[in-house]
């Protein structure tokens, strides 16, 4: 064979064993978490309000600038018009007018600081509601990967028993051509492989949903091919139960830093700000302002201005203005008074919802401690029980293999074991996620 040719099927060997190693790359929880924060809709959305805000932030510090506009106008007369100097006459003519103006606030009664200061709170409070929505996530995926993970579990108990029901049926088939077992015990052998058979299939189907599940949360494209890494979860489990965090170290630690408690807080301090804007109402407020206009006349049969040029008249016609304007409120139907009721009252609002985010937090991380307390008690327990299922499974096959039991105690003592280990595996799990949530908490990340 060509050299070339060789090249080139290795080459294209290479790239197929390159593809299917991306393809089957299996992600880690950290990997799952930065990319479903990345392609979450609600964390997108999260993050246009938190643009939106700094928008109007930048627009309320922008109002203390003076402001410019210019305009220009084309007028036309027939009969009486008035003229440069403003008297009516009887003449058809047209007038072109320029004019700038620009105006500054003088005094507001506070009401620009006031709005700078809610704008900024407004902003901080999005942050933090964006910073919550990417914890919200985070958990979540946390939850699915677990699941995940306890599926693969179950997936290799699964596999196991069956392996063990199908040696059983090898040692059962001996038995029965050798005479010691009755041939009814064959046919409960077989029975009992389909059925773990069917289980196997089953846990596949359940780890498969759970994959699927967990790559709908990323926002992935597709679930083909997807998996995720297998940690050493017995070891991180050991880990966790040496690390259980209390209750109230947990919560002196997420009062202080947790995205819901801060945005309450940012949300509060808006709404003070807010009642001394509605207050400005009160205060007179005071502007500058100066303009510049000039124009253009031309009268159709005859007149003065057509004496002049254009030049000239823009020159000579122009006015400038400078001036202060006033403004005192004296009666406006009360509507600044029930401005100012009604800030107050959202104040109030605002200050129970802190209230009850503080409570919702303080029961959160309450009952996030006692379910791991409780979590990791059952799985103490269904250790103990794995190893008596375990102890009295391999003496009833024991017994079986010598021909003193029956393959329907047999099998019961197989349920129980496989029963116990699956407990044992939900248990773990369930302990896992409990303690990770309490340690999430206390501001440890989640990862394993």
């Amino acid at each position: 064979m060509n050299i070339y040719k060789i090249s080139a099927i290795s080459l294209v060997i290479t790239g197929c064993f390159s593809f299917t190693a991306i393809a089957q790359e299996k992600w880690s929880l950290s990997r799952c978490i930065d990319y479903a924060i990345q392609n979450n809709i609600q964390v997108k959305q999260r993050q246009f309000e938190k643009e939106s805000s700094e928008i109007r932030l930048h627009t309320a510090r922008m109002s203390r600038l003076p402001d410019l506009s210019g305009s220009a106008g084309q007028d036309f007369y027939f009969g009486r018009s008035p003229s440069r100097t403003g008297v009516y006459e009887d003449q058809s003519q047209s007038s072109t007018t320029f004019h700038i103006s620009s105006s500054v606030p003088v005094f507001t009664g506070f009401r620009i600081q006031s709005e700078i200061g809610a704008a900024r709170f407004d902003l901080k409070a999005a942050i933090e509601e964006l910073n919550k929505a990417k914890e919200d996530i985070a958990l979540n995926v946390t939850s699915y990967y677990l699941q995940a993970l306890f599926n693969k579990e179950i997936l290799q108990i699964s596999q196991k028993q069956l392996e063990i029901s199908r040696q059983q049926l090898q040692r059962t088939e001996k038995m029965v051509e050798q005479g010691k077992s009755p041939e009814s015990s064959l046919y409960e052998s077989r029975a009992l492989v389909a059925e773990d058979e069917m289980n196997v299939t089953q846990s596949e189907n359940n780890l498969l949903l759970s994959l699927v599940d967990l790559s709908q949360l990323l926002n992935l494209e597709s679930a083909k091919d997807f998996d995720i890494e297998e940690p050493d979860i017995e070891s991180i489990t050991l880990q966790q139960e040496a690390t259980l965090v209390s209750p109230t170290d947990a919560f002196a630690f997420s009062v202080e830093n947790r995205p819901s408690i801060k945005s309450a807080l940012y949300a509060l301090e808006s709404s003070r700000y807010g009642l001394k804007q509605a207050r400005s109402g009160y205060f007179p407020t005071l502007s500058f302002g100066a303009s510049y206009g000039t124009s253009f006349y031309h009268a159709y049969k005859g007149g003065n201005e057509n004496s002049w040029t254009f030049a000239e008249q823009m020159r000579n016609n122009g006015s400038e203005i400078l001036g202060f304007t006033l403004s005192v409120p004296l009666f406006n139907r009360f509507a600044t008074r029930n401005q100012v009721k009604l800030a107050r009252i959202q104040i109030g609002m605002q200050e129970l919802a802190l209230d009850n985010a503080r409570q919702q937090l303080y029961k959160e991380i309450e009952q996030a401690y006692y379910a791991a307390v409780a979590a990791h008690k059952k799985f103490i327990s269904s250790q103990k029980s794995v190893d008596a299922a375990r102890i009295s499974f391999e003496y009833e096959q024991k017994k079986y293999d010598a021909g003193k039991s029956t393959i329907f105690e047999y099998n019961d003592a197989k349920n129980k074991y496989e029963k116990s280990l699956s407990e044992q595996v939900q248990a773990r799990y369930d302990f896992l996620f409990r303690s990770k949530v309490l340690d999430f908490y206390h501001g440890k990340p989640l990862v394993f």
